[in-house]
């Protein structure tokens, strides 16, 4: 999953404001700072509590432009937050998506796939997923 960067060159480094997600923004003295400074900055900024009622828009596929860099999310971070995304679009609770993707047991066995420091479903999880929400964005949090 891939958010955009639009890079301004500074009297002294660079500052970097992503395009979709108002308020991440950061800078670095040189290009390799930076690009280490928006990933870090745009991990931190989508990295939300599992109980967050926030719903960020997720990133556009392609913006092309000059000075704007595409910057990845971390693959756990991807996941949960896409996992959560889908939850809140849909109005369903965490307990209601458990039973929807068919997780047994603790609500927490299902909490931990919204909590990006524990999100590593297996591949069955993945496909129930998938089938209980065609609209997840499997391939963006693969890319």
């Amino acid at each position: 999953m891939k958010y955009h960067f639009k890079v301004k060159k500074e009297k002294k480094g660079y500052s970097a404001v992503c395009i979709e997600l108002r308020g991440c923004v950061t800078q670095g003295d040189d290009s390799g700072e930076l690009h280490q400074n928006m990933a870090e900055a745009l991990n931190l900024y989508i990295d939300e509590p599992s109980d967050s009622r926030t719903l960020f828009p997720m990133p556009r596929q392609r913006l092309k432009g000059r000075n704007v860099v595409e910057v990845a999310l971390e693959p756990r971070i991807a996941f949960a937050f896409a996992l959560r995304m889908t939850r809140l679009k849909a109005k369903l609770t965490q307990r209601e998506v458990a039973e929807k993707i068919g997780i047994q047991g603790s609500l927490n066995n299902y909490q931990r796939l919204e909590n990006s420091d524990t999100a590593n479903p297996v591949l069955e999880t993945l496909v129930q997923i998938k089938r209980a929400f065609p609209d997840f964005p499997l391939e963006q949090i693969a890319s």
